[in-house]
C-alpha cells in the first residue's frame, strides 16, 4: 500500500455509512457499528541491533500522519518514542484525546529495566485517540509468568481499555517458539478476558503484535489462538487478532522504507454496538 492510499479507512466509513442508511430508510434503530484502525509497528529502535537505522520512528509518525489509526501499536521502542507518536496522532486527529503508555522490559536476570542505546527503558506502546474528552483510557500491562530461561530480555504485554467500548493490546513474545507459544496462550486466554469483562457484555478485543510466531501450524499462531477469535497477518511474524464480535474489513501490510525490519501492519475491524 502506498501513502496516500486510505483504502481499509474509506470501506470502515462506507460500511458505516450503509447503516445509517438503513436506519433512516426503515425507520428502525439500528446501532453505530463500531470501526477501529489499528496500526501496529515493529519500530526496531533500540540502538543495540543490526535492524537499527535512527528512521524508524520518524517513518511510523509518517504512517500515523498519512493513515490516521485509532490505535497504535508499537513494539521495540524507547521511552520517548511515545511522545514522538502521540504528538502524530493529534496531528492526524484534531479534537480528539490522545493517550499513550510504555511498558518497559525488565532485564532476564536483574528485573530492573532493558536500557536503550541513548540510556531511556525500552520497551513496547500503545498510543490510541478518544472522541470523546470524558472518556478515561486505562493501561494495564505486565511481564509475562513465562519467560525464556537465560534470555537477556523478559517479555510483557500491554493493554488500552476503553471502558464499555473496546480492548486493544499489543506484544512482543520471545525468541524460543515453545515459551512464545505459552504467552500467547496467557494473552489470549486469561489477560485479554479478563480486562473485556464487566458489568455489561464484554467490550471486543483487538490484539496486535510481533508474535515471533509463524502463522499456520501447531507452533504457530494459530495453535495457541484460542476459540473466539479472527485473525490477520503480515506474512511473517506480525498478526492482528480480534474477538469474534468484530468483523475484519481489511488487513494490509506496508512497506517501512527500510528503516526497520519489519512492515507494518494496518487493520480495519467493525464491530455493532
Amino acid at each position: 500500500m502506498t501513502p496516500g492510499n486510505r483504502w481499509p479507512i474509506r470501506l470502515a466509513a462506507f460500511m458505516a455509512g450503509l447503516v445509517s442508511i438503513a436506519a433512516v430508510v426503515t425507520g428502525s434503530a439500528v446501532a453505530e457499528p463500531q470501526v477501529l484502525v489499528v496500526l501496529q509497528m515493529n519500530l526496531c529502535a533500540s540502538g543495540f541491533a543490526g535492524c537499527y537505522t535512527g528512521r524508524s520512528v520518524q517513518q511510523a509518525a509518517t504512517l500515523i500522519r498519512t493513515y490516521a489509526p485509532d490505535v497504535v501499536t508499537v513494539n521495540e521502542i524507547c521511552r520517548n518514542d511515545i511522545a514522538a507518536l502521540q504528538a502524530a496522532l493529534r496531528a492526524a486527529s484534531p479534537g480528539a484525546t490522545v493517550a499513550g503508555a510504555f511498558q518497559a522490559v525488565p532485564a532476564g536476570r536483574t528485573g530492573r529495566a532493558t536500557q536503550c542505546r541513548d540510556g531511556q527503558d525500552y520497551g513496547i506502546g500503545v498510543v490510541a485517540r478518544f472522541a470523546h474528552p470524558t472518556q478515561t483510557p486505562e493501561f494495564h500491562g505486565s511481564p509475562y509468568p513465562m519467560q525464556s530461561s537465560g534470555h537477556p530480555e523478559q517479555r510483557v504485554w500491554l493493554c488500552v481499555r476503553a471502558q464499555g467500548r473496546f480492548v486493544v493490546c499489543t506484544t512482543h513474545l520471545a525468541l524460543d517458539a515453545s515459551t512464545a507459544s505459552a504467552q500467547c496462550g496467557y494473552l489470549l486466554g486469561t489477560a485479554v478476558p479478563s480486562l473485556r469483562a464487566g458489568p455489561a457484555k464484554p467490550v471486543g478485543a483487538v490484539i496486535s503484535g510481533d508474535f515471533n510466531l509463524p502463522y499456520d501450524g501447531n507452533a504457530g499462531l494459530r495453535g495457541c489462538t484460542p476459540p473466539g477469535y479472527l485473525s490477520r497477518t503480515d506474512g511473517g511474524l506480525q498478526h492482528m487478532l480480534a474477538t469474534t464480535d468484530f468483523t475484519v474489513l481489511a488487513s494490509t501490510r506496508i512497506d517501512m522504507a527500510g528503516t526497520t525490519d519489519h512492515p507494518a501492519l494496518l487493520s480495519t475491524v467493525v464491530r455493532r454496538l
